[in-house]
């Protein structure tokens, strides 16, 4: 589907978001929501521009939901998640002593597009039913949610 979106240059941008049509509205009503509520996403690029890698999507702060994967550990291989700015977002071990995920990223709460408890658009998120990957045991996912 396509969606708008406000970037980190301020300007209005047109991309493409692939996703389980289950979860197609509430995707769709995010970005109107984060739009209204002039939260940025830095792109919206289907993954195969990155030709299946998510690793580069990632270091390139790509907002995306569905990515081939094994389904048995992952629900973008369905479509039933989505990842928001990795990079401002990056996945945080809690346990270990292993890099942030996009390698080198850092979370800093003061920029627009970065999440943490209690931002408005976890909590509409999680209203609409998904799962933050910030609640997750062994790392914060913070740019990752996921419906059931």
């Amino acid at each position: 589907m396509d969606v708008l979106y406000r970037s980190t240059d301020q300007r209005l941008h047109q991309g493409q978001i692939l996703t389980n049509k289950k979860i197609e509205n509430d995707i769709r009503n995010m970005f109107v929501f984060m739009l209204e509520n002039d939260f940025v996403i830095e792109k919206a690029i289907p993954i195969v521009h990155y030709n299946w890698d998510d690793s580069l999507s990632m270091d390139d702060n790509n907002t995306y939901s569905f990515c081939y994967r094994n389904v048995s550990y992952s629900k973008h291989a369905r479509g039933m998640a989505i990842d928001i700015n990795p990079r401002f977002n990056p996945l945080r071990w809690k346990n270990a002593d292993y890099p942030n995920q996009p390698e080198g990223a850092v979370l800093d709460t003061t920029v627009n597009g970065t999440l943490y408890s209690g931002h408005r658009v976890v909590e509409e998120f999680q209203r609409l039913g998904f799962r933050w990957g910030h609640t997750f045991s062994k790392y914060y996912d913070d740019h990752h949610f996921e419906k059931r």
